[in-house]
C-alpha cells in the first residue's frame, strides 16, 4: 500500500468514527429578496393572497355555474344542456372553475414556501422507526416552530385568504353530491298499494304475477311478491313506463311469510294484518334501502345482506341487530271473496332507508 493510499484509509476511518459520511459542508446562505426587502416582502404577501383570493372566487363560479347551467333533460324529455362549437358549456365551466381553483391554491402554497416561510438550510440524520417520549416531544416542538416559521399566526391575509380557498373548494365537491339522484321527499311515503281504495290490489308472486292463496304458503316459507295493478286489469297495458315502472317497483317490492300463529307478537293495532299466520312486509331494509329476503325459519329472523340489520318478523319485523333504526314497514292483508289474499290499504309509514326529510 502506497503512502497516499494509507492516508486516504486514515482519513475515511477517522471520518467513519465520528460520522456515518464526511460531512461535506453547506455552501454559504443566500438571503432571498424577500427577506432583506421588506418591500418585496409585502408583495409577495400580497401576490399569495391574490391567488387565494382568484380560487375563492373561481370556487364560487363552480357554484354559480352547476345551478345556472343544467345539465340533462327534463320531465318533457327535452335536453336542457347548453351547448358552444359542439361542447357542453355547463361542464366546461364546471372542470375550468374546480380546476383552477386547485391550481391556484397549490401556486399560491408553492410561493408562499418559496418566497416567506423561513429559509434555513439543515441536516438531519435517519433514526429508528420508534419513537422515543423525547422524540415525539420534539416533533410536536418541531410542528409548533413550523408553525411559527411558516408565518401562518403572524400573517392573517395569507391565513385567512387559504382558509377561505380551501373551505370554498369543499363547497364545491359538496355540490357535486346532488348529482347523486333526486332528493326522495314525499315519494317513499305513498306506494301503488294506495289503489286499494279504488280497486282491489292483489299480492301476487312477484315473477309470475300469479295470485297467492293463504293455504298455497306453507308454514315457514317465504314468498317474494309485489302488488298486482302494474298492469291494466281488463286491458292488461302497463299502468307505468320505463323509470316510472322500476321505481314502483322498488317501493312496492314486499316478502310473504308464513309464521304458526300463536308464535306472532302482533303489535298494538294490528292484530287483524295477518291472515293465518301470514305476515307480510316491506321488502326494503330500513338502513339504507338493500333487498332482504334471507330468511331463517326457526328463528324467524330475517336478515339484510348489506350491513347487516336483523329484523324479527314475528315481532313486528323489530330490528335486534345491525344499523337499521326502525322496523320494516308492515301491510296489512286481508282475503276477497275468492280467497285470494289482497292488501287492506297502503303502508301506514314510508317505506325505504330512514333519512333525514322524515323529521
Amino acid at each position: 500500500m502506497s503512502e497516499h493510499d494509507d492516508a486516504a484509509a486514515k482519513s475515511l476511518t477517522t471520518a467513519t468514527a465520528e460520522e456515518p459520511i464526511a460531512n461535506p459542508g453547506l455552501p454559504a446562505h443566500l438571503p432571498r429578496p424577500t427577506d432583506v426587502d421588506e418591500a418585496k416582502e409585502k408583495r409577495a404577501e400580497r401576490q399569495v393572497s391574490t391567488l387565494f383570493v382568484l380560487s375563492a372566487l373561481l370556487s364560487i363560479g363552480f357554484v354559480v355555474s352547476y345551478i345556472a347551467f343544467p345539465v340533462g333533460r327534463t320531465e318533457d324529455g327535452e335536453d336542457q344542456t347548453v351547448y358552444f362549437l359542439g361542447y357542453s358549456v355547463p361542464h366546461l365551466l364546471l372542470g375550468a372553475c374546480l380546476g383552477f381553483a386547485l391550481l391556484f391554491i397549490g401556486i399560491g402554497a408553492i410561493q408562499w414556501a418559496r418566497k416567506l416561510m423561513t429559509d434555513e438550510e439543515i441536516v438531519e440524520y435517519r433514526h429508528s422507526a420508534a419513537s422515543s417520549e423525547e422524540d415525539r416531544k420534539e416533533a410536536l416542538e418541531a410542528l409548533f416552530t413550523g408553525t411559527e416559521e411558516s408565518g401562518i399566526t403572524r400573517r392573517p391575509m395569507i391565513r385567512n385568504t387559504l382558509l377561505g380557498a380551501v373551505g370554498l373548494v369543499g363547497v364545491s365537491a359538496l355540490v357535486t353530491l346532488r348529482d347523486l339522484g333526486p332528493l326522495p321527499g314525499s315519494k317513499l311515503a305513498h306506494t301503488v298499494f294506495e289503489l286499494t281504495d279504488e280497486e282491489p290490489v292483489w299480492v301476487v308472486q312477484d315473477v309470475t304475477g300469479t295470485k297467492i292463496k293463504p293455504e298455497d304458503v306453507e308454514i315457514g316459507q317465504l314468498i317474494n311478491a309485489q302488488p298486482s295493478v302494474f298492469y291494466d286489469e281488463e286491458d292488461g297495458h302497463p299502468r307505468f313506463h320505463g323509470t316510472e315502472l322500476l321505481q314502483e317497483k322498488a317501493k312496492a317490492a314486499i316478502i310473504l311469510v308464513r309464521i304458526e300463529p300463536d308464535q306472532i307478537r302482533h303489535i298494538k293495532g294490528r292484530e287483524d294484518w295477518a291472515v293465518d299466520g301470514i305476515v307480510c312486509y316491506s321488502k326494503i331494509c330500513t338502513h339504507v334501502g338493500c333487498p332482504i329476503s334471507l330468511y331463517e325459519q326457526q328463528t324467524h329472523h330475517l336478515l339484510c345482506p348489506c350491513h347487516p340489520s336483523t329484523f324479527d318478523l314475528a315481532d313486528g319485523a323489530t330490528v335486534i341487530f345491525g344499523p337499521a333504526a326502525r322496523p320494516l314497514p308492515q301491510l296489512p292483508l286481508a282475503v276477497d271473496d275468492e280467497g285470494y289474499l289482497v292488501a287492506r290499504s297502503d303502508f301506514t309509514e314510508p317505506v325505504g332507508p330512514s333519512y333525514w326529510e322524515r323529521g
